[in-house]
């Protein structure tokens, strides 16, 4: 008989207006074994501030839960949390802000066995529901590491409806690029003849899709944040079922993670980085990229990359090392012959903003349709 795969699903997935007013009947509701248990609510200095009844609200439903302060959000910080947790006999965790917040409080959860409940005040992406978190190790690197899916995750719109354009524009970005991640997780399947987990693959597909195909696309209204709630935790069950990240990560996450470890000083945020790899990561993989450029555009996501300061050789530099930040994952760019003069004409294509401008006519390995 075959074995059956093993992962862990939130117990409790609520998306509606207002409810950080009253997170704890909300979560009692689904999981009642942690009412009255020790709780900690991990936010920020500016979210406490934002938000101080908020706030007070959650501190005083937790039983006069206490607040820490996540200042540098690297890993240090997290095992220090985690520490403190297990010192306190603390058994629920509360992650309340965005994702430096929320990936911390989820590996000190996931470290010290607690309960994790995750209140994003912003979607800016798929990380809020995935079984990793991405923190700050020494000097300017970032790594992804093995984490905990939260026990019960609750979005309110009121909230999100009042985040950055920017930080949803990049939970968007974090979505499309499940097009490209895709398609390289299937080719490294191949390469290293791996079974492909095809439950997680339709369900980050379907994430994809969701947002995709969305009548609506209006970002200031609640029934897209509802959307693109809903995209974003499929992404993160995909990673769940699948045991790796693989189903929203690929070459134009190597991109991205090239941009952050080489260029710290550029300001852009991972959604958007993403987003803008994805369309060079179509371009390599042979395929159609006018699906990519079009969604991007229907969001109002600018595609140039000089729009975040990124110049044409930063933008080259980034590809020619992308590999280089996760050598043993196998994506279309190691079987791709990258020159410069090619990742130039894709620059120059993706910076020009003309409406006539849609299909970018630069076919894989640096040839012209």
């Amino acid at each position: 008989m075959g074995q059956y795969s093993s992962f862990n699903l939130p117990l409790c997935l609520v998306v509606e207006e207002g409810v950080f007013n009253h997170v704890d009947e909300t979560v009692y509701k689904y999981v009642p074994e942690i009412k009255g248990q020790k709780a900690i609510l991990v936010s920020e200095n500016f979210l406490m501030n934002l938000y101080p009844d908020i706030v007070s609200e959650i501190q005083k439903d937790f039983g006069g839960a206490e607040v820490y302060e996540v200042v540098q959000g690297d890993y240090e910080q997290a095992v220090a949390l985690a520490k403190y947790i297990s010192m306190a006999n603390v058994k629920v965790v509360i992650g309340f802000g965005g994702g430096r917040v929320l990936d911390v409080a989820k590996y000190a959860a996931f470290v010290s066995k607690t309960a994790y409940i995750c209140l994003p005040t912003t979607l800016s992406n798929d990380s809020l529901a995935s079984p990793f978190s991405v923190l700050g190790m020494e000097g300017k690197s970032r790594k992804t590491l093995g984490s905990k899916i939260p026990t019960a995750i609750l979005v309110d719109t009121d909230m999100i409806m009042k985040a950055p354009k920017g930080q949803t524009l990049s939970g968007i970005g974090d979505t499309i690029s499940k097009h490209t991640a895709l398609f390289d997780w299937k080719l490294s399947a191949e390469k290293e003849g791996k079974p492909l987990d095809d439950f997680a693959y339709a369900i980050a597909r379907m994430s994809y899709d969701t947002v995709y195909h969305s009548d609506n696309k209006d970002l200031t209204n609640k029934t897209f944040i509802r959307i693109l709630s809903r995209s974003l935790v499929m992404g993160g069950l995909a990673m769940e079922i699948a045991g790796s990240s693989r189903p929203s990560s690929g070459s134009e996450h190597l991109f991205c993670h090239a941009i952050e470890e080489f260029y710290p000083e550029i300001k852009i945020s991972h959604g958007l980085a993403v987003a803008l790899g994805s369309v060079g990561a179509c371009i390599f993989q042979g395929r159609d990229e006018t699906q990519l450029v079009e969604v991007c555009r229907a969001y109002g996501i600018d595609l140039d990359p000089a729009a975040y300061g990124i110049t044409k050789d930063i933008f080259a530099d980034a590809w020619l090392r992308a590999g280089s930040t996760r050598p043993d994952r196998i994506t279309i760019l190691n079987s791709t012959n990258l020159n410069r003069q090619w990742l130039d004409m894709i620059y120059d294509r993706m910076a020009d903003k003309s409406d006539a401008v849609y299909r970018l006519g630069l076919k894989r390995n640096g040839g012209l349709d």
